[in-house]
């Protein structure tokens, strides 16, 4: 096992320890971390968790390496922000310290209900190691296991927990220690895909050959013996990873875990011009974030010396050779099946060639070794492809020391068959070239491994060419990798998709060999089975043509009252709405309403309208009305969303909605694929929302209701810096209500997409 995690600001670090023993208070603390330089978390040791430093210094006990990992970044505030902060820190994890016993658990649970009546996190405004140690006791104690569905006796408890249980980073880290459980009982989670996703993500071996029947579009692995499948992952670090990477880092795992085999994790770095440590990092970050774990890790650079002794090997027994052809004439010859004027060089020849490239000579930088295959094959990729070739470029973790490299056709059959590999996992868009990694494999008489395809996943209106992502990253059309109009992981899960809906998703299809080009609304509705039963509802409006609803009959004084914050699951817990003599609707509702028309404001009751002011273009300036609380919300056919106009208690609030960057269903091979891109793809509202709204963390889901699904994006810091919330789709070719999204609204006027250059 190895399993290295980008974190803090302390040196590079190794954290060892029990499989079956996992600290799982210091993999949270490092899972929250920010990006930085690497602790390799090694889950292989026979002793109690370590933290070596590279000074050498050694910490025990995971209390204490969660404590000095918190400490040791403290902009994070995990510790708290000052002494206070922090001895009340310590005050809560010494409360959480020798509960075993159900009674102290349950007292504990008592008192922390208490504590959370009016407060979001134990100490503070933010997660704090408080937060991590309490979560960890309930995750470890058997006493825990139904603590999400008791929201009667724990109601605020009950709130926090649900929240934690949102943050993708502690699901992996729950995954990785084999503690993950299911979540409250909803609909979504109680049907058989619900049950077929968990066994897929779990990270014991025992709970995924459970799944045997978790698949039904899964095939047999021919030749799969249980207990001995090998299977692999292998990225390379040239870009991040994206949503066609997670097919096939999840049926690899799948079936690793299904024959209680193992799946490894190599980065194929045999390509310096692309490859950066940066992708390495955060592809290693995104596989923690889908719950995936490997069994090894390693690089293929790893084998570079003994890539070098098997050329040498083909080229002394006549099966490869050293070409100096130019690029140019060598692809024409390819394509003519013509053969190099040194196809026939002699061994000694080729070997001096061999030299002059390992050494980068003027005449050996000119050079390439080709295996000698067949020049008049039908299957072009036999056409004695080219297994090494020079690059003066430095590599990401060998520096200069290599100025040849080999090729991934030539590298991969091989270093599958050092590692034990024995089903080879890969789309079918490669089937070409299944000839020529066999031929590599008999030509050096190594162990064959099985090649096992499945199709690419293809999505309307999106590029999953990392090296048209990084254009469009260069070129400043998107934020960065994980803006969320981009494909990759990153940026999905910042749209808002849930690793439970990808994986859902995922299985549902399995090794399918058919291509077929999806419709993205199949993933966001399988997605908002997941969201719905657990996000919050609250409500805002568009701060631009806000709309003041005076209400006769209202008290004078604003007040209060306690509502579920899901209509259908108490679990989820409450919210506090304020009332007052004036709320504020949205003009798009306003606009609708007639005069003397009875309509229901949601969760006060019915109100009946008599007067409209309109300014002379027609726009709503004013509603007046008397409350009608006794009248019947079934007999009304308007049911809008409102606040109150309280300024003193209202959020501001940014929402964000995204269009696809590609403006044409399915790009064809010769379309430029920069004369397609969609003129604007981002919308910005400023809206005024629930007080509540100011409290939420970044990546929590909620809805607004009659307006959809949003995720925290970014947090409120203050007027200037409001709480962010990026809508996720759902899958619906509708809006939920006549407040239509931006992106709907520029879609009825545009029609159909038209080709749009930047």
């Amino acid at each position: 096992w190895g399993i290295q995690l980008c974190v803090l600001s302390c040196r590079m670090a190794m954290l060892v320890y029990q499989q079956k023993k996992a600290p799982v208070l210091s993999l949270a603390v490092i899972a929250l971390l920010p990006s930085k330089p690497k602790v390799t978390v090694v889950p292989e040791g026979d002793a109690p968790a370590q933290l070596t430093l590279a000074s050498g210094e050694v910490f025990t006990n995971d209390l204490n390496i969660a404590r000095y990992l918190a400490a040791e970044n403290p902009a994070t505030n995990l510790y708290g922000e000052d002494a206070v902060s922090a001895a009340q820190i310590n005050q809560w994890i010494d409360a959480c310290r020798g509960v075993e016993e159900k009674p102290a658990f349950e007292a504990l649970c008592a008192q922390i209900n208490e504590h959370l009546t009016y407060r979001t996190f134990l100490v503070g405004y933010q997660i704090s190691l408080a937060d991590l140690a309490f979560w960890a006791l309930v995750n470890q104690n058997p006493a825990g296991a139904n603590l999400n569905k008791q929201a009667q006796r724990y109601p605020n408890l009950v709130r926090w927990v649900l929240y934690m249980e949102s943050i993708r980073e502690l699901k992996a880290v729950l995954a990785q220690a084999g503690l993950l459980r299911r979540g409250p009982p909803t609909a979504a989670a109680n049907n058989n895909a619900a049950a077929n996703k968990e066994a897929g993500a779990g990270n014991g071996k025992g709970s995924a050959s459970s799944s045997s029947s978790s698949g039904p579009n899964f095939e047999k692995l021919p030749n799969a013996v249980m207990g001995q499948v090998v299977t692999r992952f292998p990225p390379e670090p040239s870009g991040y990873l994206h949503i066609g990477h997670a097919k096939a880092a999840m049926l690899n795992h799948y079936y690793a875990r299904h024959y209680q085999g193992k799946m490894l994790l190599r980065f194929d770095d045999t390509n310096p011009s692309k490859e950066k440590e940066e992708y390495v990092d955060n592809i290693l970050a995104d596989l923690g974030k889908l719950g995936i774990t490997w069994d090894q890790l390693s690089y293929t650079s790893d084998y570079f010396p003994e890539f070098e002794k098997y050329c040498v090997q083909m080229i002394k027994e006549g099966k490869a050779y050293v070409d100096d052809t130019p690029v140019d004439k060598m692809r024409e010859e390819r394509m003519k099946g013509i053969e190099s004027v040194h196809r026939n060089a002699s061994v000694e020849q080729n070997l001096l060639l061999w030299e002059e490239m390992k050494n980068a000579t003027p005449k050996g930088l000119t050079c390439c070794v080709r295996g000698k295959v067949d020049m008049q094959a039908n299957n072009k990729c036999m056409r004695d492809p080219v297994f090494y070739r020079c690059n003066l470029i430095p590599h990401h973790r060998t520096g200069t020391k290599y100025k040849i490299y080999p090729t991934y056709d030539f590298a991969c059959p091989i270093i599958d068959s050092l590692e034990g590999v024995t089903h080879a996992l890969r789309t079918n868009e490669y089937a070409d070239r299944i000839a020529q990694y066999y031929w590599v494999i008999d030509a050096l008489r190594l162990r064959k491994p099985i090649i096992y395809e499945f199709s690419r996943l293809c999505f309307v209106n999106t590029l999953l060419s990392k090296r048209k992502l990084q254009w469009f990253v260069d070129s400043g059309n998107v934020e960065s990798w994980a803006d969320p109009r981009f494909p990759t992981v990153q940026g999905v899960l910042r749209r808002g998709l849930q690793v439970e809906a990808l994986l859902e998703f995922i299985l549902a299809q399995g090794p399918s060999k058919a291509t077929n080009l999806m419709e993205w609304d199949k993933l966001w509705a399988m997605n908002k089975k997941v969201i719905d039963p657990i996000a919050p509802r609250y409500s805002a409006i568009a701060k631009e043509g806000a709309v003041p609803l005076h209400l006769e009959g209202a008290p004078v004084e604003p007040f209060h009252k306690v509502h579920p914050a899901h209509p259908k699951n108490e679990a989820v817990g409450i919210k506090v709405q304020q009332y007052s003599n004036v709320v504020l609707l949205e003009q798009d509702d306003a606009k609708m309403i007639e005069d003397n028309e009875e309509l229901t404001l949601m969760r006060w009751g019915n109100c009946i309208i008599t007067r409209i002011t309109k300014d002379e273009h027609g726009t709503v300036t004013r509603l007046d009305g008397r409350l009608h609380l006794e009248g019947d919300f079934k007999t009304t056919k308007k049911k809008l969303t409102w606040v109150a106009n309280l300024p003193e208690m209202l959020s501001p609030v940014r929402l964000v909605e995204y269009d696809h960057l590609i403006s044409k269903k399915k790009l064809e091979e010769e379309d430029d694929f920069a004369q397609f891109i969609t003129p604007q793809s981002k919308f910005e509202t400023e809206a005024l929302g629930d007080a509540f709204l100011k409290n939420l963390q970044k990546g929590q889901v909620i809805q607004l209701e009659r307006r959809g699904y949003y995720i925290v994006d970014s947090v409120y810091r203050s007027a200037e810096h409001p709480v962010t919330l990026i809508f996720i789709p759902d899958g619906k070719t509708s809006a939920m209500s006549t407040l239509s999204t931006k992106v709907d609204r520029l879609a009825s006027t545009k029609g159909t997409a038209v080709p749009a250059a930047k």
